[in-house]
């Protein structure tokens, strides 16, 4: 997903100076490949997100997350006047990661987190002329010019996936600059790989299996905190059948309406991007899922309706249960999963799979993010 804000529970991570000021993303970011792929630690927070629906070669459907988290942590006045002798501990970066596996034949979800300084060989990311590396521990992801390589191993669940892109990345809003609310400077630079080929060995419980299907990643960094009066965030990504891409996501507010900084983006078969304001979309939830642990009550099944495509699609959950505690890292609750896809484009029936996110149902996000 493209939207995640992180309050952190890490303190006393003191850096070095020559990390300068934080900057805000103010305009367009043009994005430059492979540059762009890496970390950009003079923002607060950036993401590098994957989520996908794959098949073994029976036939058993799996959904999986992977996300790698970086926070840039700001100094206190109190440990500034702390003679502090250098100590390869010392950093301003926190890196977090959150896995999953959905096993949708068996209506089971497994989710597991990491956390890790960037010092010592810990957690980072690191770039050279043709890679990119981003790792929390044994948890990584390598985008290099022809695969993104993952590879993640907790005690329920595993998985070593290779995924090529099908599309170029596309960079959303107004060349990467992506409004999250009303002033200039609530914004994000974000892209997307929204179609990659995936292959690779998945384990749940112990069984191993070879796994094929499609992917998607966003990568995406910013400063500024979320908006007053926006209380969480609707984030869904299609890969149709037919070739077609579509991202989408609202920014709810108090009442339950979409924020106007709410938009999206459709990619035809040849890549080809179209953005979508606001207005050129609707979601509507429909049925509901209460979760037996935060007692959450999360939209199960949506109407979307795309205006210019004259689009109606039905998009339901493919497991109930797949929502993610994190107290570890994030220490937020929300629901990541895996969906199912059908509808209507004019008169030609499309379907397929994606991934929602939903963010705010458990307890609003507010404003303080960072502690």
């Amino acid at each position: 997903m493209g939207l995640f804000c992180v309050a952190v529970i890490f303190v006393g991570c003191i850096g070095s100076a020559d990390e300068g000021p934080l900057l805000s993303v103010a305009g367009p970011c043009n994005l430059q490949f492979p540059g762009d792929h890496g970390a950009h630690p003079a923002y607060r927070t950036e993401w590098w997100y994957y989520t996908g629906n794959v098949r073994s070669e029976n036939g058993l459907p799996y959904g999986y997350q992977l996300t790698f988290f970086r926070v840039r942590l700001e100094s206190t006045d109190t440990a500034d006047r702390w003679p502090l002798p250098p100590s390869a501990w010392r950093t301003r970066q926190i890196y977090m990661s959150h896995a999953a596996v959905s096993d949708l034949s068996a209506q089971r979800h497994f989710h597991a987190e990491l956390a890790a300084r960037n010092a010592l060989d810990m957690a980072g990311a690191v770039q050279t002329p043709t890679e990119t590396i981003v790792h929390v521990k044994n948890w990584s992801v390598c985008i290099g010019p022809d695969a993104h390589r993952l590879r993640a191993e907790a005690p329920a669940f595993s998985f070593h996936l290779a995924l090529r892109p099908v599309k170029k990345p596309v960079l959303h809003g107004d060349r990467g600059y992506s409004r999250k609310g009303s002033l200039v400077t609530q914004a994000s630079c974000y892209y997307s790989f929204t179609r990659l080929e995936t292959q690779g060995d998945l384990v749940v419980k112990g069984e191993k299996r070879a796994v094929s299907g499609f992917s998607w990643m966003d990568h995406e960094y910013s400063t500024a905190p979320v908006e007053d009066g926006i209380v969480g965030w609707d984030w869904f990504c299609f890969q149709l059948d037919d070739g077609t891409d579509i991202m989408l996501y609202r920014l709810r507010l108090e009442d339950g309406q979409m924020h106007s900084a709410s938009s999206g983006t459709i990619l035809d078969v040849e890549g080809k991007a179209t953005h979508l304001s606001s207005g050129s979309f609707r979601l509507t939830p429909v049925d509901t899922w209460q979760s037996p642990v935060s007692g959450a009550r999360y939209p199960m099944r949506w109407t979307v309706e795309i205006f210019p495509l004259s689009m109606m699609l039905t998009v339901a959950s493919s497991l109930d249960d797949q929502e993610m505690q994190t107290p570890g890292t994030t220490n937020e609750t929300y629901w990541e999963g895996s969906v199912r896809v059908d509808g209507q484009a004019g008169s030609r029936r499309v379907k397929g799979r994606g991934y929602v996110e939903m963010t705010g149902y458990a307890k609003p996000f507010g404003t303080a993010l960072y502690d």
